[in-house]
Formats: structure tokens, sequence, C-alpha cells
């Protein structure tokens, strides 16, 4: 045991827990979700001064954005009494306000709002978790012999001490002789190993997007000024030269589908949307220099399920018997028609004007080789396409940054948004989540791994995350594993494990007695 445990002192046997349930409630107004339990660990006195510790431990806690919860420390004798500085947890809303008071302040101002200014104020939203700690010290005086410390609970931040909660914290004031030694709750230093993605020589994308080209009645053509196609065939150009015109980048194929709308026969409908997919390609052929063979048709049929969503989300007339039928009778039983002698054909005429022309649809997908990239130019390609970065080179980019940092811990971010199903992504997200506590966030990225073939990275950050919640028998399995693969950072997670068991012990050993 260090000086410093040995001089820490008056561990009260308990952690006094703020909120018993997830949701606390002021009146009738819900005022915070998580928890927020506060640790005495010393109520001292030492020569001339009392000396006070307590930790706050915040625990998913999300704050009313526009309210603050405010603990205020306070020393009581029967003959006197004094409040410490008061610790204030914000919502979102509410800590810019106050960011925004400060920044108004002249000097005069600011001298007088320190002289009563808060010991810390906390941002208490986006799942806070994290531990405050709280150390003061003020000049002792005869009185505090006979002193005990509370602590008030603000929950709506408005300072009427009428409504405040109180909580019993420390007993007495111990003094340098007759201090009682404890130990202080260890907090493990948690060892975390990212792994690296393989390099893909050749990185392959594509990019997808649906146009509502407008065709006249049994026609196939594109008529540029036709309806809307102005506005749609300016997005489908757009789209296709931000590509074409990316550096690095070359387009090897385009596949275009077309989707017929569910009147009229199938061969029709098929020979309709083949067409017309066939028109789109020549319109493009006619600007782009793509070969005819860089093309590919196909023909996605008659779009029943575009047709089922439109539905849901109407308010037509006779909704519930026109799905029923789409779900109980085959296309080849007749579906069509049992719409059409529906309610004497109103529900199919309503659909074949409102629903029946946007299921006329062109899906084109562009394919596209990228070339790789050094750091620097990686470095600009993230900032607007980081979808033709490869999960390496957003790694090695990441690894120019100190690990922990905000510009380290968003790459990983970054690369997991842009391959959400990918494991290494996931894993390197979870971690970097691990480094600032974020267990939430940590647990949601480890629950996309499905890999049959357990790594030891995996296994590692699995361990970090049942220690940090205090699983520690779940967490060694995990460790251990990771350790008999010969991944060090597991053995240095298995030594912090059991720092943590033996202090755990032997502050059970002081509650007991």
């Amino acid at each position: 045991m260090n000086t410093k445990m040995k001089n820490i002192i008056c561990y009260c046997s308990i952690a006094i827990c703020l909120l018993s349930t997830s949701v606390i409630t002021y009146g009738q107004q819900q005022i915070y979700k998580g928890e927020i339990v506060i640790v005495p660990l010393e109520l001292r006195q030492k020569g001339d001064s009392l000396y006070i510790a307590m930790d706050y431990k915040l625990n998913n806690v999300n704050i009313d954005t526009r309210k603050s919860t405010d603990f205020i420390p306070v020393l009581t004798s029967n003959t006197n009494s004094r409040n410490l500085p008061k610790v204030s947890v914000k919502g979102k809303n509410n800590y810019k306000t106050y960011q925004r008071m400060l920044s108004l302040l002249n000097n005069k101002e600011k001298k007088v709002y320190e002289q009563n200014a808060p010991y810390a104020v906390i941002k208490g939203y986006k799942n806070s978790t994290q531990i405050f700690r709280y150390r003061y010290v003020i000049p002792y005086e005869n009185w505090m012999e006979s002193a005990h410390l509370d602590l008030k609970k603000d929950v709506c931040g408005c300072g009427n001490t009428s409504t405040m909660e109180l909580q019993h914290l420390v007993e007495s004031v111990s003094t340098e002789k007759t201090a009682t030694i404890v130990i202080e709750p260890y907090e493990v230093t948690p060892h975390l190993a990212y792994i690296n993605a393989e390099v893909e020589a050749i990185k392959h994308r594509s990019m997808t997007n649906e146009s509502f080209l407008d065709f006249a009645v049994a026609q196939t053509d594109i008529r540029p000024e036709f309806g809307n196609n102005p506005v749609e065939l300016k997005k489908i150009r757009s789209a296709i030269e931000g590509i074409k015109n990316d550096n690095g980048v070359t387009i090897r194929s385009i596949d275009i589908t077309g989707y017929a709308s569910p009147e009229g026969s199938l061969a029709l409908n098929r020979k309709l949307s083949e067409a017309r997919a066939l028109s789109l390609q020549n319109y493009l052929q006619e600007r782009y220099d793509l070969k005819k063979d860089q093309y590919s048709i196909h023909f996605g049929g008659e779009d029943w399920d575009g047709l089922v969503k439109l539905i849901d989300l109407s308010n037509m007339d006779y909704k519930q018997e026109v799905l029923s039928i789409i779900e109980n009778t085959s296309v080849e039983n007749g579906r069509e028609k049992k719409i059409m002698d529906l309610a004497g054909g109103r529900p199919y005429k309503y659909m074949l004007k409102n629903m029946f022309p946007s299921l006329r649809r062109v899906i084109y997908k562009v394919n596209y080789n990228v070339s790789n990239f050094n750091i620097d130019q990686a470095k600009e390609v993230i900032k607007n396409r980081p979808q033709n970065l490869s999960l390496n080179e957003m790694y090695m980019i990441a690894n120019t940054y100190e690990k922990g940092t905000s510009e380290f811990n968003d790459i990983f971010e970054t690369a997991v948004r842009m391959y959400p199903e990918n494991e290494t992504a996931n894993l390197n997200a979870a971690v970097a989540a691990l480094a600032r506590r974020d267990m939430v966030s940590a647990e949601r990225y480890l629950k996309n791994i499905k890999a049959k073939i357990r790594i030891p990275e995996y296994d590692n950050a699995m361990g970090v995350l049942e220690m940090l919640k205090g699983n520690l028998n779940r967490a060694e399995s995990w460790l251990k594993g990771a350790s008999d693969a010969g991944l060090k950072e597991a053995d240095r997670n298995l030594e912090e494990l059991n720092k943590k068991r033996g202090i755990d012990q032997k502050i059970e050993s002081v509650k007991t007695k």
C-alpha cells in the first residue's frame, strides 16, 4: 500500500447512492436519467487545515437539457455550519447558457463570480460516464471538531433550500492522531489493443441511386424537357460526374435496373422497363466515354413491395382490404384483377393516379475502383469522401494522432460509419469507446461482431468492458483467453484486475470491522 493510500482516512463503509432507480423525479417532472454516486473518502484535520475528499461517479447520466442538478457539501455542527463549493451537473442547453453567461462577464463581474463560483461544472448529457474527484482544503476552526459532512442536492438548480434533499456523508472529523487508515477504491487503467485491417489491393466501391424519370404513356424514349425529367436527369449527371471527376477514381461499369408499376401484363411491363432502362443507357453513352459493354440492363419486376409501402403511408379508402388482397393472393392467381374489382374499382383508380407513377423508377448503380492514397492524400480524402478510403488507410491516419485524443477517436467513428457491418471497424470503434470509458457505445459495437473465430483483441476488449462494469470474474475469463493467445495488453489487464480485486477485498475487510 503506498503512502497516498495510507493517508486517506475516514472512508465511509457504504457509497451514498443518490439515485435508487434509473429515473429520478422532482415533483411530477423528470430531472435526469442514469446514476450519480457520491463516494466520501476523507474528512480529516491535519494541523491548521481541514481536508475534504469525495468522488462523484456518473454512469450513463442524461440531465434534462434545460436543467441542472447541484450537489452542495455542507459542514455542520451544533453551533455552526458552512456550505462548501458546489458541483453542478448540467443538461446540454443549460450548459451552453452557462458558458455564454461566463463569456459575457466583464472583469469586475468575473471577480464577483469567482468568489462564489462552483467547484466544478460538469456536462451531464450524451450518457455521461465519468469519475470526478472533489478535493478541498479549508482553514480548521474549533467548531469543526464536532462537525459532520452532509450533502444537499438541488434537483431543480434553483437554489431554494427548502426543496433540497439532504444526504448524510461522514459522521465526524478525524484528526491526524486518531485517523483510521482506509483504502481508496482502485481505479483500473485499461490496456487496449487495436487491430489493423488488411490492405485492399484494389478498392472496389459502388454508388446506388434511384431516379423517377417521366415517360409519355406507353413510350420508352427519354424526353429531357418532359415532366420532371430536367430535375431527375440533372441529379443523375451530378452523381456520375461526382465520381468520374474524383481524383484516383475509375468507373468500371454502370448497372441500370428498371422497375414497373403493377398495371398491365408482366410481359408488357418487362418490355417497357427494359426499354426505358436502355433509353437511360443511351442518354449516358452520349455524354460519357464509357463503352457499351460497361453497361448492363436488368428488369427489377413489378414493384409490389414499393406499392405496399406507399399504401401503408396513405389514408386511402379500403386500405386494409387492398393490403389483404396483396398479402393473400399471388399475381398468378389474379391479384391485380381482385384489386380492380374491389369497391367498383375506386381504390385501384386512386392508386393508378397517385401511386403507380412513382413505382416506375430506375435504379442505377455505378461501380468504380479507387486508387490507394498516402497519408497526406488520405487526410484530405477523409474530409469529403471517406468512402474512398480503406480501413487500412483510416488506421494509418489515426496513428498520426495521439491515442485517446478526439482526432484519434473520430477516425474510428468515421470508419464504423462507412463500414457498419465490418468487424474490424466495429472492434476498433469499441476499443476507442473503452478508452474514453464510454461503455454503452463499446458494448453496442462489440455486439455487431459475429465472427466464428475469436481473436485476442476482441477477447481483450470484452475483458476490459466487463472489468470496467465491475464483473471481475467474467473479465478474467475473457482476458485469460487473450493472454493465452499471446496478447501482451491482456497480461497487463490481468495485473490491473488482480490489483483491483486485492484492494476490493481490503475495503470489504475494513467495512466489516
